[in-house]
């Protein structure tokens, strides 16, 4: 699998430099290097076959969906620090691999065999969700800072998720601080237009401007930031559909739903890139739970030859040939059926 992260050395020098020195810590916080995960260059040992890992990459694959992390939720879009944490460390035992939207959607999936991706998304640019200490830190309660924790605690756990802003995201204007962070450090940043704006409401030149305007402020806080995916606010489309995708100033490879389930793989010609669900992360019950993630994560751990499990072959679609699942044409050229 290839991880492309910065090295703990780097990223410590690089934290020297702009200081002048080895960034203290409050006793709220942690240096970067406390968060970042530590990886060793090892060789890989041979992959199993696709039918001794029970291979399915035509399954389906929880794209989970977080909104405000807070110490007292008021609403189903909230959860605890100590509930994100819970489900994280639930994603560990149970061999999923975060992927980001940009590599789901794309088709580039690549991690062990044996293992599930799931694609970690947040909407609308909250500070609980990330934010950086004056030294420059991940603050230690956000939704990053705890997600690199778990991370350094399991190696296998990849860093990642997609972070869909909207103008000044995370309190911070323009981005133009956080925003470089997040790209430095390999995480995904994904329009969530400009305004958090209804869609469907506007005419067609207000629904482009609307995307664009946030395409382009992504890009101005980090100039080799490349965009390419969008989440609908309210999971509503334009009137004009294909608007979504592609317009002046931007060309998307997907659009996420605030959605109800897993969503088909990428590879399946079920997979509809206008219209990609999401799980809202949840517990068990309260509203609407029976859509949620714990309900979802039950469900694909009952039924495991449903959700998509890695052959470790990024070049190649592994499934078994009794699916009866169609792929998409696009990958044709890469289908290992066993």
């Amino acid at each position: 699998m290839k991880i492309k992260l910065v090295p703990l050395v780097a990223a410590l020098a690089v934290l020297t430099a702009c200081s002048g020195g080895t960034p203290a810590a409050t006793k709220d916080e942690q240096p970067w290097s406390s968060f970042a995960p530590l990886r060793a260059a090892t060789t890989a040992p041979p992959a199993p076959s696709p039918a001794e890992t029970k291979a399915n990459e035509l399954g389906l694959v929880p794209v989970l969906m977080y909104h405000r992390i807070v110490d007292n939720p008021k609403s189903v879009y909230e959860r605890t620090p100590a509930d994100f944490r819970a489900e994280l460390e639930r994603l560990v035992r149970e061999d999923y691999v975060p992927v980001t939207a940009a590599e789901f959607t794309a088709g580039t999936i690549d991690i062990p065999a044996g293992t599930h991706p799931v694609v970690l998304t947040f909407d609308d640019g909250d500070p609980s969700q990330f934010s950086l200490t004056p030294d420059g830190n991940p603050a230690a309660t956000s939704a990053v800072g705890i997600l690199l924790d778990v991370a350094r605690a399991h190696p296998g756990f990849r860093p990642v998720a997609t972070l869909y802003v909207n103008q000044d995201p995370f309190g911070d204007p323009g981005g133009r601080r956080t925003l470089p962070w997040l790209h430095a450090h390999g995480f995904d940043i994904g329009n969530h237009t400009k305004t958090h704006a209804n869609l469907r409401q506007d005419s067609a030149d207000e629904a482009q401007a609307e995307i664009a305007g946030c395409d382009r402020q992504i890009r101005a806080a980090v100039p080799d930031a490349a965009p390419t995916t969008i989440a609908l606010p309210f999971g509503i489309h334009p009137r004009q559909e294909d608007l979504t995708l592609k317009g002046p100033g931007y060309d998307y490879r997907g659009a996420f739903l605030v959605g109800a389930n897993p969503s088909p793989s990428p590879f399946s010609a079920k997979f509809d890139p206008l219209a990609i669900p999401r799980i809202r992360s949840e517990a068990a019950t309260g509203e609407e739970a029976e859509y949620g993630s714990t309900t979802w994560l039950d469900k694909l751990s009952a039924d495991p030859g449903e959700r998509y499990t890695s052959d470790g072959d990024p070049a190649r679609v592994s499934f078994p040939r009794a699916d009866g699942t169609t792929v998409a044409t696009a990958y044709l050229n890469r289908v290992n059926p066993y």
